[in-house]
């Protein structure tokens, strides 16, 4: 029996009894079984000053009205206005796109039926010359519950079908969203590609016009290569890097070859793929869902469990690594005080990160942190206290030195929010 959207996407977010709170959204095979093993976030406690600075809810998201809700995505900005992605909800339930002021004025550009508009929108928005593009998880020419598509959308609300997936190797499923190189799009496919179709394949990085020609340059192996890349890409000079969440030289622990592990890649606009780091050694941290930042020559990002903290399989951690495969742990996540399990990528705001956890923090419904290069810590808000929004899983935005965000749950009507914080 199909779920509808809602059902769908709550299940898809992996609510694991026992497991300290909020799972990994999109599961690789077995993974839950391995939660249920996962040692619960409230385990080490560090001494982390805790901030007070300005926070405010913007706009809580009606689980009853066709405005949206569960925004899985963070924010971009066009001109002032902000625009993103609830992956639920919209007026056909299957998810919408929608600007919002800062003074907090939320309009839906579209809501996303399915076919043949595709369903799910996990993925933000990027703009290419004052057009929107973006990526559905699923639904498109092959059905509501087809395997997703790459839509552009104009600010007055026109959307355009680019590419339906799930015609042949092309990738399934893209769960992360695009970047714009001279022109051209770049995206990657959670699952899908030429390799290991019994697991529905290890998924793919691929490129596209904006006129709807995809190309397919990479089709992940699983191992030594890396499998699920749940992340988007960024482009240093001409070359394009970014993680998997499975696979990689580790990642082959336990009943399945893509638990846990995971890499940092880079890959050619030709397809030449090539492993910095596989993940999975010690306490380096495991399963990156985050892509990466790159900051005078090093590489910055965050994986979902892993390091030295929170017992056996770790809250995560944030990590550096550069040029030479030269990885270092700067952050280990404990739980109760600095937050747990980060989903979301990093933003450098005059050289200080900043990013948010999905789990832990004083109330153990997520963080927003940042952290020094030299790997000083400190929680500048933990959720839950109240209508504030919990599980902040995107990444953030500055405006001005204002960082603009997104919850998946909580807020006014428990379906999540946006959020405005002054550090």
């Amino acid at each position: 029996m199909r779920l509808p959207a809602r059902a769908f996407v709550i299940a898809a977010l992996g609510f694991v009894a026992g497991c300290g709170g909020l799972q990994s959204p999109i599961s690789a095979p077995s993974a839950m079984t391995h939660a249920s093993a996962m040692a619960p976030a409230r385990t080490i406690v560090h001494h982390i000053r805790t901030a007070s600075p300005s926070y405010r809810v913007l706009y809580s998201f009606h689980r009853s009205g066709n405005d949206g809700e569960i925004p899985y995505a963070g924010l971009i900005d066009v001109k002032g206005m902000l625009y993103g992605t609830t992956t639920s909800g919209g007026t056909y339930g299957d998810g919408a796109v929608f600007s919002i002021s800062t003074a907090g004025t939320e309009h839906v550009l579209h809501s996303f039926g399915g076919l043949p508009d595709g369903a799910l929108p996990y993925a933000g928005l990027i703009d290419a010359k004052g057009t929107l593009y973006g990526t559905t998880f699923r639904g498109g020419t092959y059905g509501k519950y087809g395997y997703g598509t790459v839509f552009s959308i104009s600010t007055a609300g026109t959307e355009h079908v680019l590419h339906n997936f799930g015609s042949g190797s092309d990738g399934v499923s893209p769960y992360a969203g695009l970047i714009d190189v001279k022109g051209r799009l770049y995206g990657t496919t959670r699952y899908g590609g030429t390799y290991d179709p019994s697991y529905g394949g290890n998924g793919t990085v691929f490129s596209i016009s904006t006129a709807g020609r995809e190309h397919v340059l990479h089709s992940f192996g699983g191992r030594p290569d890396g499998a699920y890349p749940d992340a988007g890409l960024i482009d240093v000079k001409g070359a394009l890097y970014g993680t998997t969440s499975g696979g990689g030289a580790y990642g082959n622990e336990g009943s399945s070859p893509y638990r846990l592990g995971g890499t940092v890649f880079s890959v050619s606009t030709a397809g030449t793929e090539y492993v910095l780091h596989s993940f999975g050694n010690a306490s380096d941290g495991n399963s990156p869902y985050a892509g990466l930042i790159a900051a005078k020559g090093t590489f910055y990002g965050t994986t979902s469990t892993g390091g030295s903290g929170c017992g056996s399989y770790g809250c995560g951690t944030v990590f550096s690594i550069n040029t030479t495969r030269k990885e270092r742990v700067l952050h280990s996540f404990g739980g109760d005080s600095d937050g747990a399990r980060p989903h979301a990528s990093l933003i450098d705001v005059k050289g200080t990160l900043y990013g948010t956890t999905g789990d832990g923090g004083r109330y153990g419904l997520g963080t927003v942190f940042s952290i020094s290069a030299a790997g000083s810590e400190h929680v500048l808000h933990s959720f839950g206290s109240g209508s504030d929004g919990n599980r902040p899983y995107a990444s953030l935005i500055d405006e001005n030195g204002t960082l603009y965000g997104t919850t998946i749950a909580g807020g006014k009507h428990g379906s999540g929010t946006v959020f405005a914080l002054k550090p």
